[in-house]
């Protein structure tokens, strides 16, 4: 019973990938501007609930740190990790409102507000592309099958066929080829910029 669940489980996962390399285009296209904007003095917030805050809090860290590459650090803040704040604001406002005020707080014009979620129904979630929207800040969606509430609000979504938990785990190889494409543009722009020196 157990290998049935097993193989069962990494056939759907299988699956899921499948349908994640089809949002490819998609992946290059935020990689370059995601690229351009954090260059621009720009910077990237990132929310989830549970196992999506994990992977905003990784996209967050890659971005700060480094991926495969050393270069400079940019601006990235994981809104989940931010823990006296998720608190006050819950206890204050309600949970629903802990990533929208963060949002409110921090974002403005041309920031990009990054939110995962794996069924797209979170409304603390849909309340930050809402508050994003409001500054002028562009929201990305990742998201489990759509339509749902998130991939309506977002400026733009890439929404995954497969159960909850298969989205999950591509979600973090969304984020590893998100990094991917990022710094394969600034790659691009730092030889642009080298050639016009020269």
């Amino acid at each position: 019973m157990s290998g049935e669940l097993i193989g069962g489980h990494l056939d759907g996962l299988h699956q899921t990938l499948e349908n994640l390399r089809q949002h490819e285009p998609l992946l290059r296209r935020w990689g370059r501007v995601l690229a351009h904007r954090l260059s621009g003095g720009h910077r990237l917030l990132a929310a989830g609930n549970g196992g999506s805050a994990a992977e905003a809090q990784h996209l967050t860290a890659e971005l700060v740190g480094r991926f495969r590459e050393d270069r400079r650090p940019f601006s990235a803040i994981a809104l989940c990790a931010e823990s006296s704040s998720v608190t006050a604001i819950g206890n204050d406002y309600g949970y629903e409102e802990v990533f929208a005020r963060q949002v409110r707080a921090h974002a403005g014009p041309l920031d990009i507000v990054v939110l995962l979620s794996t069924s797209g129904r979170s409304p603390n979630l849909v309340r930050a592309a809402e508050a994003a929207r409001e500054a002028g800040a562009t929201s990305w969606a990742c998201t489990g099958p759509a339509p749902n509430p998130l991939a309506e609000i977002a400026d733009e979504t890439l929404a995954l066929d497969g159960p909850s938990p298969n989205v999950q785990e591509a979600q973090l190889v969304l984020v590893h080829l998100l990094c991917t494409a990022f710094e394969a543009e600034l790659s691009t722009m730092d030889t642009l910029a080298r050639r016009r020196v020269s």
